[in-house]
């Protein structure tokens, strides 16, 4: 039961790491992205790649958060001069872009066989349960990432960002380049993401494109709606709920006369109808503040 909890709280660490870089993008900023998985996958494969040929870990991890955050900036280019819907269009297109690029380029990613066999940090000192060091490190990087946007949202920059995501026109009036400041945040966002999936990648200890469907990006979208959009405290609590109902509702197979498959479709059905109750009794999210609250048409 312990190494179970373990690894619950471990990937609910890991994808609260992925969810606060959407809530850069989308609380702070109003930036609608449906492909933030993408920069979750460019991540974990750039930092295995690097790994099997050689590279340590942590440079492994570095590169993979620089590839990341430089696929969201020239994303973020041609794509932020878009309406907010179809800017979710276009992330949504370059997710799935990327996804089949990981998929059928097999002489680079070895396609769906995925790969293996890289090593971990520190793997070679720790001679307990190594899920326990790790669960240990992505806490620590989880703290240090609140930290820093935390100082971030509360410095002039951050400040820019809020005025960007009420309305654009304010900051566009007082001189500022707008389309820098949506990109900045983009790149920041996407690195972060880039930085949960090099996390996921050790944990798994093998990827393929599979683990990185769109369905990744909503997960995110969920915790971020559930904490309380624009909060960095929500955002976590949001993915730690989220992971703990999933983990939690896996013991309902053996009460239930239900099929996996029904369970599963079951445990989509509960998050749905949470995230109805939610938008209709408190849209902030849990510990959102209502005037954090955007809505963009």
């Amino acid at each position: 039961m312990i190494e179970y909890l373990i690894t619950v709280v471990l990937i609910a660490a890991i994808y609260a790491i992925f969810s606060l870089g959407l809530n850069l993008e989308w609380g702070f900023t109003g930036l609608i992205n449906f492909g933030h998985v993408a920069f979750m996958a460019i991540g974990a494969y750039t930092t295995v790649l690097l790994n099997l040929n050689g590279v340590a870990p942590f440079p492994s991890v570095i590169a993979g958060m620089a590839l990341a955050g430089l696929c969201g900036g020239l994303l973020g280019i041609p794509a932020l001069k878009l309406r907010a819907d179809y800017l979710a269009i276009v992330t949504l297109g370059f997710a799935e872009i990327v996804r089949f690029i990981l998929l059928n380029e097999e002489w680079l990613t070895r396609g769906p066989m995925g790969l293996h066999g890289y090593s971990r940090p520190f793997e070679d000192f720790i001679s307990g349960d190594y899920n326990f060091f790790l669960l240990l490190l992505v806490l620590i990087v989880l703290v240090a990432c609140y930290l820093m946007l935390e100082q971030l949202i509360k410095s002039p920059w951050g400040r820019v960002l809020k005025s960007i995501r009420e309305d654009e026109d304010v900051p566009t009036s007082l001189g500022k380049n707008v389309l820098s400041y949506k990109i900045q945040a983009l790149m920041l966002g996407s690195a972060i993401a880039g930085l949960a999936g090099a996390f996921l990648a050790f944990y798994l200890q093998y990827i393929n494109p599979r683990n990185f469907m769109p369905m990744e990006t909503f997960y995110a979208w969920i915790a971020v709606v559930v904490g309380g959009s624009g909060n960095n405290k929500g955002t976590i609590l949001g993915a730690f709920i989220l992971w703990g109902f999933f983990s939690g509702t896996r013991f309902a197979q053996g009460y239930l006369p239900l099929s996996p498959t029904q369970i599963g479709a079951l445990r989509i059905m509960f998050i749905g109808l949470l995230l109805i109750l939610i938008m209709m009794f408190k849209p902030e999210g849990l510990l959102g503040k209502k005037e954090e609250l955007t809505l963009i048409g």
